[in-house]
């Protein structure tokens, strides 16, 4: 099959289309016909030698895809030969066939284009996981998003609304805003120009917010305390804003806050597939029912794979990236 394969850790320029050998399901896995994944800031990552796979995992790049099973490996029954499917993935996705655990496959949400349902496993999983599943998110609770614009910050919006929650975002762009507004923010913050602090603490009449989804790390950590709500929950997913970051004990302990770190790619099998039970359970039917819509800022060809990563590189997109095969 052909495949993009990093060359050598660096930029865009070190990703190649090529042969190489296809995937062989194993015990508990099927064999998927790509028909399209979706980029993702870990894929930038890996590619810069700063994001290894976990063990075992595919070293080709790609955390999601969807496809049309074409094999299955020993012991597999729950599905079947031919059968159109998403599925989240530790690695693998940049590829004409990727193979999968049983576990993490999801079926195609309805009135979705199979190529467009690659842009939501790992965007849902990865929301629904932490603002639902680890930081119980309830009605009526207050939502701070940074990275509104992206995949994953269009996406919790959605989520956010549809739970009854109320929604504040981070955006560097009055283009990214007003298409976070129409996704249903009601606080709209430039961080080019607005300290999210101060709005928070405005809006909310100095309380704060109940949950932060963040995806700077180490940048925003002070302020994210301070933006808490008391019993607020931060949820890092992130790092783009480096890695270390002195906390202050003190102004968590006042608060009886939560500082919560994951990573979805990393988790055991058996962690990511009941997220994913949950998430075709509760997140799916809202896609036909109108209140979750995939965002998708750019559709291309996978072996265009280097123009994609410079189009996600340069925040000049919103939502997700989506490569076809």
């Amino acid at each position: 099959m052909r495949a993009i394969i990093v060359t050598e850790p660096g930029g865009p320029d070190q990703l190649r289309w090529q042969e190489v050998a296809a995937p062989v399901p194993g015990p508990g896995e099927v064999l998927i016909d790509v028909a399209a994944t979706a980029v993702n800031r870990a894929d930038i990552l890996q590619r810069q030698g700063n994001y290894a796979p976990p063990p075992g995992a595919s070293q080709i790049l790609g955390l999601e895809c969807s496809g049309v099973i074409s094999a299955l490996g020993p012991g597999v029954k729950a599905v079947k030969v031919g059968q159109a499917v998403t599925a989240l993935l530790a690695g693998g996705g940049y590829a004409e066939q990727v193979a999968a655990p049983v576990g993490q496959l999801m079926s195609v949400p309805t009135g979705i284009a199979l190529t467009a349902a690659a842009s939501l496993p790992e965007v849902a999983c990865t929301v629904w996981s932490n603002i639902v599943m680890t930081a119980h998110l309830t009605e009526g609770e207050w939502l701070l998003i940074h990275g509104g614009g992206s995949g994953i910050g269009t996406m919790a919006i959605q989520i956010a609304r549809a739970l009854g929650a109320r929604v504040a975002v981070t955006a560097g762009s009055a283009a990214k805003l007003e298409i976070c507004e129409q996704l249903g923010a009601e606080v709209l913050i430039n961080y080019q120009e607005q300290d999210f602090v101060e709005v928070i603490a405005d809006v909310t009449g100095g309380r704060g917010v109940d949950v932060i989804l963040d995806n700077m790390g180490a940048a925003y950590l002070e302020r994210n305390v301070q933006a808490l709500a008391r019993n607020g929950r931060l949820a890092i997913i992130g790092m783009q804003g480096g890695v270390t970051a002195e906390l202050n004990i003190n102004t968590l302990l006042r608060k009886n806050g939560t500082v919560h770190a994951a990573s979805l790619r990393g988790r055991p099998e058996s962690e990511k597939a009941a997220i994913c039970q949950q998430v075709e359970r509760t997140v799916w039917p809202w896609i036909p029912a109108g209140i979750v819509t995939p965002v998708i800022g750019a559709t291309m060809a996978l072996p265009d794979a280097a123009a994609a990563h410079q189009l996600l590189e340069s925040g000049a997109v919103t939502g997700k990236i989506v490569l076809t095969v």
